[in-house]
């Protein structure tokens, strides 16, 4: 059997094993929160913002931020209908409403038109997911929030080294979540990231964090609300810390996988690949090819092509409007249509150009089926 082609897997290196193994032997205690406090700091340096909070996941991030905003039972959310579930369960786990609208057909994030015309009196917020490292319109969607009222949370997770004209991604919005899951461009295994420039905000999230507990309260084990638990482990914010301390290379390293891609599949026709628009840069977490309906390719024949040659391709999110839960009935066309023809490609760090090269080969082989 050919070797194995994974689609995704961290860079570790001894910098990450050496600040794990310290705060494994020392990070108790009053040390206890040492790493996190660390890695909050760099990583909103980093960012260009005013505050962060570690916590266990980016849907933990998501949940906490919009709990803060009050959002619940009644409210209703809109996001695009291409995303990962973790993007809509915390609004339904909260009480309230998603609403999924279609996305735009070069950069497969929510269209703010349609996020606008759904937008009703009962709307709280509206997400921005950039989607695969590819950035939302935000200056339209940012125009929106403040025209109506209503929050713009920048799903940051799969963003990571994009930058929308000298902004990074996750800056701009009322808050933004980041995903620094073993797939992602920095990883901790698991964990996530709320960032904000709302200090109001972060006090609530911050309490939140905390079991309901401020930090101002002098009583001992005395929470003011009921919070939640969605904290970042101490060893886990080491390995961050190693990881933001590496962050150019990491970035460097991502975009430099996708060009390689980019110009081996230069000449290709009746493809498209994640966008990079005058005035933005693409952290490009998860190159992806979407091929032209002409060429009436399906996922059974997708998957099929690389499997063969025992690579780990991902396919795209499906809509979440077809998923069983929502029950959903949407007209997006682009979401639906897109999912059935689009394939992710494998871009872990330390992948080398003869991989990349096979993979490469079988989109070709796949190009010059006939219809």
């Amino acid at each position: 059997m050919k070797p194995k082609i994974p689609y995704a897997s961290p860079s570790i290196t001894d910098l990450e094993i050496s600040y794990a193994t310290d705060a494994a032997t020392n990070g108790w205690g009053d040390e206890c929160y040492a790493y996190i406090d660390r890695f909050e700091e760099i990583f909103r340096k980093h960012l260009g913002v005013e505050k962060a909070i570690a916590t266990s996941s980016c849907t933990g991030a998501l949940h906490m931020g919009m709990s803060a905003l009050g959002i619940g039972p009644g409210d209703e959310v809109i996001l695009a209908d291409s995303n990962w579930i973790a993007t809509a369960s915390p609004i339904v786990q909260l009480g309230a409403k998603p609403i999924f609208v279609d996305i735009l057909e070069d950069s497969w994030c929510i269209d703010p038109t349609l996020a606008k015309a759904a937008i009703t009196s009962r709307t709280k917020a509206i997400i921005a997911t950039h989607l695969y490292g590819n950035l939302c319109e935000m200056d339209e969607l940012l125009k929106i929030g403040r025209d109506y009222d209503i929050a713009i949370i920048e799903d940051s997770a799969e963003a990571i080294g994009s930058v929308y004209h000298e902004r990074r991604a996750g800056s701009m919005g009322t808050f933004g979540a980041f995903s620094f899951h073993g797939t992602k461009t920095i990883s901790t295994g698991e964990g996530g990231m709320f960032v904000t420039n709302n200090y109001a905000l972060y006090e609530k999230v911050l309490t939140l964090s905390n079991h309901g507990r401020s930090r101002e309260q002098t009583k001992q084990f005395w929470p003011d609300i009921v919070g939640f638990k969605f904290k970042m482990s101490n060893i886990q914010a080491a390995i961050g810390c190693a990881q933001v301390e590496r962050i150019a290379d990491l970035i460097r390293r991502k975009r430099e996988i996708f060009n390689t891609y980019y110009e081996n599949l230069l000449d290709m026709h009746c493809i498209n690949m994640n966008p990079e628009p005058e005035g933005t840069i693409n952290g490009f977490w998860m190159p992806t090819v979407i091929f032209s309906k002409e060429k009436n390719l399906n996922l059974t024949s997708l998957l099929g092509a690389f499997d063969k040659e025992n690579i780990d391709a991902r396919i795209f999110f499906w809509p979440l409007s077809s998923l069983p839960m929502f029950k959903t009935k949407t007209n997006n066309k682009i979401s639906r249509a897109i999912a059935k023809r689009a394939i992710n490609l494998p871009s872990f760090h330390d992948i080398e150009i003869q991989q990349q090269d096979i993979i490469s080969n079988v989109i070709k082989k796949l190009l010059k089926r006939k219809k």
